[in-house]
């Protein structure tokens, strides 16, 4: 399908153009401000489908919201109408198309044009309503307030919060986009309204804290719930802000004549990860857990894990090397320890089920 996408220098457009141009089966024209709007009706004669994302959102004169939401709609339509073929229409409105204000009244006008050409010359449309978009290349203090957190937060820039309790509705950019796709696979089967799924609810006061959380997490180590849901795209959206120079940050370690110890990630219900090096012949451990249990994995050089039952004093060692991978791991009531065996440094990656506490490290110094 050659699709072409209006206003495909915008926050949408460009997430829809990179994504079409990565799918096998599409093609892409583009229209931008920077276009001739001559140029339009013949871009609409050599396409199969629109995807009409172009529109005024913000402007201090009014006129500026007829002429870019109605008006270029209009004109979207008409050459449809001038052309002898069905040219299925995407069209992104608000939800704002029913509220009493220059920018709703413009988006409901070009819904109902789109209508009528629907209803005049059975061409495909569908409409969707979305509520706050949110994800990468969103532009702060315009597209929505999710980008304008983002970005201040990220760069050390305050914020307001005018309405802590405020409830807003959003959807996240890559589901926006996989809703378009899927539609522009079966046009045919378009109804007239759109859906984004899923769409999630937030209040001011809790989106600014979760993305002060992420900002915070370079110092306290502590990562968020990212893997899944509104918190997962928040965090995406939150790194896309972050410039070059943000790209790095410094972790706390712990030298002493054994080696080092480093932290590199915690988390809040799941423990923490570390990795720590030990220098040749060089023990470490020689403790036990009466709860906390530990993962090992040797990731450079040779290792002899050496255990001690607190009860029954039965004894056994394990032999480690970056030559296998496998897992030791360290059980509660067992005491341990490791020794580098080899002849050259020891990098060995360890995660434990808790954060480590100093004031209570449930971690008692016993030999094996």
């Amino acid at each position: 399908m050659h699709i072409l996408v209006t206003g495909s220098q915008g926050f949408i457009g460009k997430n829809l153009v990179v994504t079409l141009n990565q799918l096998e089966g599409f093609s892409v024209d583009t229209f931008d401000r920077t276009s001739d709007i001559k140029s339009l009706e013949s871009k609409i004669s050599s396409v199969d489908a629109v995807v009409h994302l172009a529109g005024e959102n913000r402007s201090k004169n009014d006129e500026d919201f007829d002429i870019g939401n109605y008006q270029l709609t209009k004109s979207i339509c008409l050459s449809i109408e001038n052309l002898d073929k069905r040219i299925p229409v995407i069209f992104t409105s608000t939800t704002q198309a029913e509220e009493d204000n220059p920018y709703g009244k413009s988006k409901l006008a070009a819904e109902i044009a789109l209508q009528a050409l629907q209803k005049k010359k059975n061409n495909p449309v569908i409409i969707y309503r979305l509520p706050g978009v949110f994800g990468k290349w969103s532009k702060p203090n315009y597209n929505s307030v999710v980008a304008t957190f983002c970005h201040n937060i990220a760069n050390k820039l305050p914020i307001k919060v005018n309405d802590p309790s405020k409830s807003i509705r959003l959807v996240y950019i890559d589901d926006v986009i996989q809703s378009f796709v899927e539609v522009l696979k079966a046009p045919d089967q378009m109804a007239q309204w759109g859906s984004v799924e899923p769409e999630y609810s937030i209040t001011l006061q809790d989106l600014a804290d979760q993305i002060k959380l992420f900002f915070d997490s370079r110092t306290t180590l502590i990562s968020e719930r990212v893997g899944e849901g509104l918190t997962r795209a928040l965090y995406s959206t939150y790194l896309s802000f972050l410039s070059p120079d943000q790209f790095t940050y410094e972790i706390p370690f712990f030298p002493d004549e054994r080696g080092m110890f480093v932290e590199v990630l915690k988390t809040k219900d799941s423990g923490q990860f570390s990795f720590f090096t030990v220098q040749s012949g060089i023990t470490r451990g020689q403790h036990f857990h009466h709860s906390k249990s530990e993962k090992f994995i040797i990731l450079k050089g040779k290792a002899r894990f050496k255990f001690r039952h607190l009860i029954t004093e039965e004894k056994f060692e394990i032999f480690a090397s970056s030559d296998e991978l496998k897992i030791i791991e360290t059980i509660p009531g067992w005491v341990h320890d490791i020794t580098n065996v080899g002849e050259n440094e020891m990098i060995v990656m360890l995660w434990a089920n808790e954060i480590f506490n100093r004031k209570e490290p449930d971690t008692i110094s016993s030999e094996v």
